[in-house]
């Protein structure tokens, strides 16, 4: 990685990130380059900052790499989902092609109801979903699925990951308790990149 790319990636990922987790700032920078290299405008893509859904891309492959899964949970493919509305669009095939978690082979989805998250290992829930939020809850409710959004509110209402922007750094915020909840455990090095970490079941009222 050169100097150039290491200073675009640290103008749009967290600052927090070095000199906390050098593995997981590595990891991600890496997979940030690689779906900017891929995309439809490569040419252009190693002289300009990661868009915004190119960095939260690569967060989701690396959200897998990072959370310990339970044997329950694992199957021949490992698949991301994007549930409602997608504002991925070819990102994520560019982000994924080729690559593998626990040596299965990461296939991007998109499902249209709740019950088909159920099969993903990562499913984005859309912002286009918040009115139904707590439907898509109460459907993985079963499943070991790590839920990621970005819209407002997500971790308090229940959601696992939610990613935040402080001016034009893509950061998130753990919900631990949700994420054990479902027996998923994301390691030491997630946590200490997170801005916040919930550690306190929501209460039945939210």
């Amino acid at each position: 990685m050169t100097g150039d790319q290491r200073r675009r990636f640290r103008a749009t990922c967290p600052a927090i990130f070095f000199g906390r987790s050098r593995r997981l700032l590595a990891t991600i920078a890496a997979t940030v380059l690689w779906a900017a290299a891929a995309a439809p405008d490569a040419p252009s893509a190693p002289a300009s900052k990661p868009t915004e859904y190119q960095v939260k891309a690569a967060y989701l492959f690396n959200f897998g790499k990072f959370i310990r899964w339970p044997s329950a949970a694992k199957s021949d493919s490992f698949s991301i989902c994007v549930l409602g509305r997608d504002p991925f669009g070819p990102v994520l095939e560019a982000t994924f092609s080729g690559e593998t978690i626990e040596g299965r082979k990461v296939v991007p989805v998109r499902v249209a109801r709740a019950q088909d998250a159920a099969a993903c290992q990562i499913v984005f829930i859309s912002a286009s979903e918040s009115a139904r939020l707590n439907e898509i809850f109460a459907a993985l409710a079963k499943a070991s699925v790590l839920t990621v959004s970005d819209m407002l509110h997500f971790t308090e209402r229940g959601g696992m990951i939610q990613f935040l922007l402080e001016g034009d750094r893509v950061r998130f915020e753990v919900n631990l308790a949700a994420a054990q909840r479902a027996g998923l455990n994301p390691s030491s090095e997630l946590l200490k990149v997170a801005t916040t970490v919930r550690t306190t079941p929501r209460r039945e009222s939210e």
